[in-house]
């Protein structure tokens, strides 16, 4: 007996951002039949493919109709969703990673999955040298701002690690560094608006989870006209599809709108 043909998934669901723009990198869109209404990454995607799901719900007749032999997601807070999937008999693949080491693990492992693993490494490793450009032009100053990251603004919640790491590999400090590895938003969650005020970040990037960032509505909560980075004006956003998606946008574009950010500072020093 022999065997032929394709033994890679050929109709895909994602739940979420990530796997989407990765497939369409590694020029696997054909595979996906259905995405996550959330999706910015590539535009293209969203004229392409049929939304099926946001990221704490999911149509689950909608994705059964599609027939997808394979649904990726992302995160504990998934799990509902993907037990229905599997309850329907419907093979799903769930991502808990919160690393950048562990983004790119994602990224080989997906483009295993597709047969396409010499690409992956090799856009991996090419993604990887960047960001060491980054981390190296970084090192060439002994100076390194102190970075506020906010995810969330009621109640305030830090940055997930690999937002953390990024910070620090683009040459700033995140000064919440010790919430890097709380996975859950709720143990993040600074409690008092004072803190952020006492540890006085230079820098302060927001990102409010798909929310409109209102930079006057932060700057103007109780003593934050103390803080350096509110003086110095020198409060940002960066689009949560950049930042908050664990996949091939926060290791390239994120990163890179981080360290601009840093070298701007570094500038007025």
């Amino acid at each position: 007996m022999s065997l032929q043909g394709d033994f890679y998934p050929k109709r895909i669901v994602c739940l979420t951002e990530e796997p989407t723009e990765m497939l369409y990198l590694l020029g696997e869109e054909h595979r996906i039949v259905g995405i996550s209404g959330f999706t910015m990454r590539p535009a293209r995607a969203r004229k392409e493919k049929p939304k099926v799901s946001a990221f704490t719900t999911a149509d689950i007749g909608k994705i059964t109709a599609l027939q997808p032999d394979l649904v990726i997601g992302f995160s504990d807070i998934q799990a509902d969703i993907a037990r229905e999937l599997i309850a329907n008999g419907i093979t799903v693949w769930i991502n808990n990673h919160r690393s950048v080491d562990e983004i790119f693990s994602m990224m080989v492992q997906l483009g295993s999955i597709v047969g396409k693993s010499e690409e992956a490494v090799t856009l991996v490793n090419q993604i990887r040298d960047d960001i060491g450009k980054i981390n190296e032009a970084s090192l060439r100053t002994t100076i390194k701002p102190k970075v506020y990251f906010e995810e969330w603004y009621d109640p305030l919640i830090s940055g997930i690690r690999w937002v953390s790491e990024l910070i620090e590999l683009a040459g700033g400090i995140d000064i919440f560094k010790e919430n890097q590895n709380a996975s859950l938003a709720k143990d993040r969650i600074i409690a008092d608006h004072q803190e952020v005020v006492n540890r006085n970040p230079d820098i302060i990037i927001a990102s409010w989870c798909g929310k409109k960032f209102k930079k006057e509505k932060m700057v103007s909560r109780t003593n934050w006209n103390q803080i350096n980075a509110v003086k110095n004006d020198f409060v940002f956003e960066l689009k949560s599809e950049i930042i908050l998606q664990p996949g091939p946008a926060a290791v390239t574009e994120g990163i890179a709108q981080i360290a601009a950010i840093i070298e701007k500072w570094k500038e007025t020093v």
